[in-house]
C-alpha cells in the first residue's frame, strides 16, 4: 500500500489582516481580516482551484503562498520548510521554487523593458549563467509557451494581451520552479484566447510536473483544469473537495 504524497505547500490557519485608517490623521480604527483562518495543502503536481467573489481575499492568499505577503499568523510550510522563518538571502533562494503569475498581463510587464531583459531578470537576479546562455534559455522558454524567439527584441507594447500572458508565464517558468500561483491568469483574456492558455497550462504541468493554485472567478475554467476546489467567503475556505464531487 503506497503511502499518500507529502503536500508541497502547507498552510495552517493563516491570517492576514490590513489597517482601516480613518479621520484627518489617518489613524487606525480597525483592522479586515483579508485571510481569516485559512488552512491549505497542495500536492506535488497537483492543481487545485480556488473560488470565490471578489474580494474574499483569494488574490491575498495566493500571494501570501508566495511570501509576497507576511501573514500576520499561522504557519507556511514549502517542501517542509519553514517559509515564515526565512527573510534576506534565505528567503531569495527559496523564491527559484515558487513563482506567481497576475492576472493583468497588461500590468505586470515592465514597458520599459525588452521582452529578452523581461525572461531573463529572474536569471540575473539568481546569478544563472552568462548573457548568452541566459539569451539561449529565454528563447527556449518562448518556444514552449507558443511564441517565436524573434520577440526576444521587442517591448510589450508589441504584443496583445494572450501573448502578454505567455511572455509572463516564460517569466515564471524561467527558474524551473516547482509551484506556481496563477492569480485569475485568464479573465482580463477573450474567450478563445482563455482557452489556448488553459491548454497552455495544462501542457507545462504535464511536461514539468508542476502544481498550480488557479484562482479564478469562471467556474468552467476551474472544473476543467483542478483535481481539487476551494471555495472562500468573507476570509475564509467554507467548502473544499475534489473538483468532480464539488461541482
Amino acid at each position: 500500500m503506497s503511502l499518500p504524497a507529502r503536500p508541497l505547500v502547507e498552510a495552517r490557519d493563516l491570517v492576514v489582516r490590513f489597517p482601516v485608517r480613518r479621520g484627518f490623521l489617518r489613524r487606525v480604527a480597525g483592522h479586515v481580516h483579508a485571510v481569516d483562518g485559512v488552512s491549505l495543502d497542495v500536492l506535488p503536481g497537483e492543481t487545485v482551484g480556488l473560488v470565490g467573489e471578489t474580494g474574499c481575499g483569494k488574490s491575498t492568499l495566493g500571494r501570501c503562498l508566495v511570501r509576497l505577503l507576511r501573514p500576520d499568523s499561522g504557519s507556511l510550510r514549502f517542501h517542509g520548510e519553514d517559509l515564515l522563518a526565512l527573510e534576506g538571502r534565505a528567503l531569495r533562494e527559496r523564491r527559484r521554487h515558487f513563482q506567481i503569475v497576475f492576472q493583468d498581463p497588461y500590468a505586470s510587464l515592465n514597458p520599459r523593458m525588452t521582452v529578452e531583459s523581461i525572461v531573463t531578470e529572474p536569471l540575473v537576479i539568481h546569478g544563472v549563467g552568462d548573457r548568452r546562455t541566459r539569451r539561449e534559455a529565454a528563447a527556449g522558454l518562448l518556444r514552449q509557451v507558443g511564441m517565436d524567439p524573434s520577440a526576444l527584441s521587442q517591448y510589450p507594447r508589441a504584443f496583445s494581451g494572450g501573448q502578454r500572458q505567455r511572455i509572463a508565464i516564460a517569466r515564471a517558468l524561467a527558474l524551473d520552479p516547482k509551484f506556481i500561483v496563477l492569480d485569475e491568469p485568464v479573465s482580463a483574456l477573450d474567450v478563445s484566447v482563455q482557452a489556448q492558455i488553459v491548454n497552455l497550462l495544462q501542457d507545462l504541468q504535464e511536461q514539468r510536473g508542476l502544481a498550480y493554485l488557479f484562482i479564478a472567478h469562471g467556474l468552467q475554467v476551474v472544473a476543467h483544469l483542478s483535481a481539487r476546489v476551494a471555495v472562500m467567503y468573507l476570509g475564509r475556505i467554507v467548502e473544499e473537495g475534489p473538483s468532480e464531487a464539488l461541482f
